[in-house]
């Protein structure tokens, strides 16, 4: 029995809607599972994550991005007024130099990474207000990123950094660095994926780091964020400062027109859809920009980002120039109704913008000769260049490790990357940094008398670069891994609990003079008299004794008998 279906035009229509509605769901929920946000302290039994009451974005618990570090909740007296979950817990890093924490990211993907710092006097110490200093630092990957200064800071209050940053790897390294000035800590951590073609100025080499981004006009709030930023970016509300005469905000609901190819910011419309500009009786103004008391502002590198969209009208009459101090930046400003432009210093970054004896700058809009309308402005991002020159540890090495780590269970404050920089390389790793501009590589594993326990990890033998591993005075049991090592020099396995035959491969090296080997104190060295089953100091040592004493004796014989016989000329004469 056959049948036949047809649809109706509507019919089509209908589905081809519901399923263009499933698509737009679908982006826009893809726009989305990029977010990572983490409660930094905060643990419930109930379960790992919570919604933030204010977006409804999901928090995890920060257990599986770090290890170490002490969770602890803020003073009972600030946690009425706390604005959020997460300024009511924190972690804090009371040992180890570097604390890391390790987060998912893709290579050559840009992110914007937020930490925020609500100390709350959680240690009872009221320490940003004793009046001795209180400041670490802060790391993005193996890179200096900037210090957070709580001197002399309301213990109420919420510090927060950003960075603007392209990830150099598959994962994401935020690390806390003790400067021996107070315990670091941290409450939360959010990690938003940036569109590819957003901010072009960054690179592998170039961050930069938030000093303030401003919306104009009027704002409901001060803090404009997620969902109206699709990507979470904070925005401050200047009317908050500035609202009175000669000020002026202007609206509309029209919608702005975007080009694509130029618009590398993506502002959200509402926000260019409002601007801030002054009475036509006044010809320029200025824009103060104060970056916080506790920043050190010394040859600090400044990038600023103008955003202008020409709201007023269809006919306007608006040209202005834009300098930063006495420089001109920008020449006959001059913009079309309701599109999108963005005005950065390209290539560059300025110095010495900071008004003397103070930790603010400006930027002045001044309207040419000829135009009738003052200048107007919509929104302003100031950023500090973070140079990230620093190169990572080569990322088969690194995995390398993390596998010697979780194999042993290691306890070693093992985190951030193994070899930058340089002072803070993981204990018992020697590195090579002799390549210049390539990736550093372990050339010396030294986890002697380390409470090794169990079989020997293979992954020591895949690591191409490593020539000395000194696992000696460990529990090692098994046989050595019948694999061919590729640069090993040195392989020191004494005093262990180590059987079975040993691999051709290493004999074989050992032989021919290319490894030193040492297996005394083994099980498999009282199955018979080898020479690596000596102490090959002690081996040595007594080689050059058999080889320069007889050479001595020989030497004495030889001069005695010199003497002997110019003795036996003499008497005959």
């Amino acid at each position: 029995m056959a049948s036949s279906f047809s649809c109706s035009e509507r019919t089509k229509l209908t589905w081809m809607l519901a399923l263009l509605l499933i698509l737009v769901m679908m982006l826009r929920v893809d726009g989305q599972s990029g977010f990572l946000s983490v409660d930094c302290g905060w643990t419930d039994s109930a379960g790992s994550t919570y919604n933030d009451s204010a977006t409804g974005l999901p928090y995890d618990s920060d257990g599986k991005f770090m290890e170490g570090g002490l969770s602890s909740k803020i003073s009972a007296e600030f946690i009425a007024d706390a604005g959020n979950e997460q300024q009511k817990t924190l972690r804090s890093f009371p040992d180890g130099k570097r604390n890391c924490y390790t987060l998912p990211s893709a290579i050559g993907k840009k992110f914007l990474l937020r930490a925020m710092f609500s100390y709350g006097n959680y240690d009872g110490l009221n320490r940003s207000m004793d009046g001795s200093p209180f400041i670490f630092g802060l790391h993005i990957g193996v890179n200096f990123w900037e210090t957070v200064n709580l001197t002399n800071l309301d213990p109420s209050l919420t510090l927060w950094k950003e960075v603007l940053t392209m990830a150099p790897a598959n994962l994401l390294s935020f690390c806390l660095i003790n400067l021996g000035s107070g315990t670091p800590f941290v409450s939360s951590l959010e990690l938003r994926p940036l569109g590819d073609a957003m901010y072009p100025f960054l690179s592998t080499y170039v961050s930069v780091s938030y000093l303030r981004r401003f919306r104009f006009g009027d704002a409901a709030e001060y803090i404009t964020r997620y969902p109206v930023d699709n990507y979470d970016r904070f925005w401050e509300g200047w009317s908050f400062s500035f609202n009175t005469y000669p000020w002026i905000s202007l609206n509309t609901s029209r919608p702005v027109n975007r080009l694509n190819s130029i618009d590398v910011f993506q502002v959200p419309e509402v926000i260019l859809q409002k601007a801030t500009t002054l009475d036509t009786n006044y010809s320029f103004m200025e824009v103060s920009v104060e970056v916080g008391s506790n920043l050190d502002i010394r040859g600090m590198e400044l990038l600023p980002i103008f955003h202008f969209t020409e709201i007023a009208g269809d006919i306007p009459n608006r040209t202005f120039n834009v300098y930063s101090a006495d420089e001109l930046l920008f020449q006959d400003v001059s913009l079309s109704p309701m599109r999108v432009e963005s005005m950065y210093p390209t290539n560059r970054f300025l110095t010495n913008r900071f008004l003397s004896g103070s930790n603010t700058t400006s930027f002045m809009l001044r309207k040419v000769p000829g135009s009738k309308l003052p200048p107007l402005i919509n929104a302003l991002e100031v950023y500090s260049i973070v140079r990230t020159d620093n190169l990572t540890t080569s990322s088969e090495d690194v995995n390398y490790m993390k596998e010697v780590k979780k194999h042993y269970n290691l306890g070693r404050n093992w985190n951030g990357d193994p070899c930058s920089p340089r002072e803070y390389t993981w204990e018992g790793l020697t590195c090579d940094y002799s390549n210049g501009n390539q990736n550093p590589r372990i050339v010396r594993v030294n986890m002697s008398t380390s409470k090794l326990r169990g079989v020997l990890a293979i992954s020591f033998f895949m690591m191409a670069s490593l020539e000395n591993l000194d696992l000696s005075h460990n529990n090692l049991t098994g046989t050595i891994p019948n694999y061919e090592l590729k640069s090993l020099k040195v392989l020191n396995l004494s005093y262990n609990q180590l059987d079975g035959p040993i691999p051709n491969s290493i004999v074989q090296r050992f032989q021919a003079g290319l490894l030193d080997l040492r297996l005394e104190g083994n099980p498999i060295c009282s199955k018979g008299k080898y020479m690596y089953c000596s102490n090959t100091k002690n081996s040595k040592h007594v080689m050059l004794t058999a080889v320069i004493v007889p050479v001595v004796l020989v030497s004495l014989l030889v001069v005695l008998g010199v003497l002997w016989k110019v003795c036996q000329k003499g008497k005959i004469k």
